[in-house]
This record gives C-alpha cells, sequence and structure tokens, in this order.
C-alpha cells in the first residue's frame, strides 16, 4: 500500500481537533504530568469521571524518570505498595518497611495505567491561567502551547471548563502562584508564601499526604505542590508519599463532585 502524506496529516489533525474540542468541558483538569497527577487520573477515570492531564513538556512522569541522581531506581514505603500493584509495577523489598522499583518501568506504567483507564493527555500544552466564577471557586483552565510559553511569544491562550483542577506542578506549584498573584488575598499557603521546606524525607513524605486537599474552591493540590504549598519538606527520591498523594485527590474530587 502506498502512503499519502495529505491523508496522514489529515488523520492527525482531524482526531487530535475531535478530542481536543470535546475536552473544552471535563471534570477534572489535571495540572502537570507527574507521578501524584497520574495516579489520581487513572483512579478518577475508572470512577467515570472525564478527566484531563495537560503537560507543558513532551514527557511525563516528572522527576521519577532519573530516580536517585540519574540512578533509575526508586523507593516506595511499605504503604504504598498496593499503588504500586494497581498499575503492575514490579518491586522488591530491599530492607523490611523500603521496596525499590525501577524508576522508568514505573514512569512507563504510571501513564499506560492513567490513559488505558480513560485519562486523555494533552502534551505540550502549558497552564497559563484560571477562570474563578461565582463563589471565587475555580471553574477552567486557560492553556496554550507548551512551546509559545517557553519562548515567551505574545499568543492568545484558550479556555477549559472543568468541575475542578488538581495542581500537580511539582515544587512550583504553578497553579496556586497563579491565583496568589492574581488574587493577593487568597487564602493559600502560609502567610501567602509557598515553596518546600529543606529535605527531610520523613516528614515530607507524610506531609505530601496530609497536605493534599482542596487548598482554595475548586482546586485540589497534590504532590510536591501540595508540600510547595503548605511549606513542608521536600522529600528526595521517595515515591511513596506522591503516589498515596494522587489517590487521596482522586478520593478528595470524587466526594467534591456529589456536593457540586
Amino acid at each position: 500500500m502506498e502512503l499519502d502524506e495529505v491523508i496522514i496529516t489529515r488523520a492527525i489533525f482531524e482526531e487530535y481537533s475531535k478530542t481536543f474540542l470535546d475536552y473544552t468541558d471535563i471534570d477534572v483538569a489535571l495540572v502537570g504530568g507527574g507521578p501524584a497527577n497520574l495516579v489520581a487520573a487513572k483512579y478518577l477515570a475508572e470512577a467515570g469521571a472525564k478527566v484531563a492531564i495537560y503537560e507543558q513538556k513532551l514527557s511525563l512522569g516528572g522527576g521519577m524518570w532519573a530516580g536517585g541522581m540519574m540512578f533509575p531506581r526508586i523507593v516506595v514505603q511499605e504503604e504504598a505498595c498496593h499503588v504500586l500493584d494497581d498499575f503492575g509495577i514490579r518491586y522488591k523489598e530491599y530492607q523490611p518497611g523500603y521496596y525499590v522499583a525501577n524508576s522508568v518501568e514505573s514512569v512507563g506504567k504510571l501513564i499506560a495505567g492513567a490513559t488505558s483507564a480513560g485519562a486523555e493527555v494533552f502534551n505540550l500544552v502549558s497552564f497559563e491561567d484560571v477562570m474563578i466564577r461565582e463563589n471565587d471557586r475555580v471553574t477552567g483552565i486557560v492553556i496554550n502551547w507548551g512551546p509559545v510559553t517557553t519562548q515567551r511569544l505574545h499568543v492568545d491562550p484558550l479556555m477549559i471548563r472543568t468541575k475542578l483542577v488538581i495542581d500537580g506542578t511539582g515544587h512550583e506549584a504553578v497553579v496556586c502562584n497563579t491565583i496568589l498573584r492574581k488574587i493577593p488575598n487568597a487564602k493559600i499557603g502560609e502567610l501567602g508564601m509557598l515553596g518546600e521546606k529543606p529535605m527531610w524525607s520523613e516528614v515530607g513524605e507524610r506531609m505530601a499526604v496530609d497536605a493534599t486537599q482542596e487548598i482554595y474552591p475548586g482546586l485540589i493540590v497534590a504532590g510536591m505542590a501540595a508540600n510547595a504549598a503548605t511549606r513542608a519538606p521536600r522529600m528526595g527520591p521517595v515515591f511513596g508519599g506522591m503516589l498515596l498523594s494522587g489517590e487521596k485527590a482522586a478520593k478528595l474530587a470524587l466526594d467534591i463532585f456529589k456536593n457540586i
């Protein structure tokens, strides 16, 4: 069979355009494609929610790809092993309570698990702003192409309507910081300041889960963004807290849906 370049181009453009238009009105917009949001996306999609992940970079997975200092292994504590099981990620016990997994396999299976469950991924798409309407509630996000943002080109964005937003943008907590910048009196963070404290794995891991919450009406914060939003410590290449944070974020979102 001869391949027609025009048909190839049309197939890509038409199919992507249909999906993009279908996802201009969704249940949950997950900003950032790191491990916490990938976990949340799978559980939300399995529960029937219409969810989309928006990742500015070409690839998803955040800092998990590199493991610890480019040694492609991660540590997960026992409490989070059930999440690894849900995604079919292999791991082995290193010492009692400490489990080791291949970081590359972990990211690959997190992505596969989320997309297979029905979550849609828009990579190379960056978050630019929020939409806030009645009762000071977040009702949507403003997006642009990732390269437009990185190159600082003056290109007007497009908008996505959503019932909830999950900020999983890591250390930068981009969605939270945007609200603070646009609404200075917004009650986010400690005295209006964001950013995690110095590394303390034990406390940071616990706080990643404890700090996962609806931190502003319509906005849930998860993963390292939860630590940054609550001035909790960073934790390094220990990822149990990230996984459990994503699981908790999904449960919170489903509970909030009941009251919307």
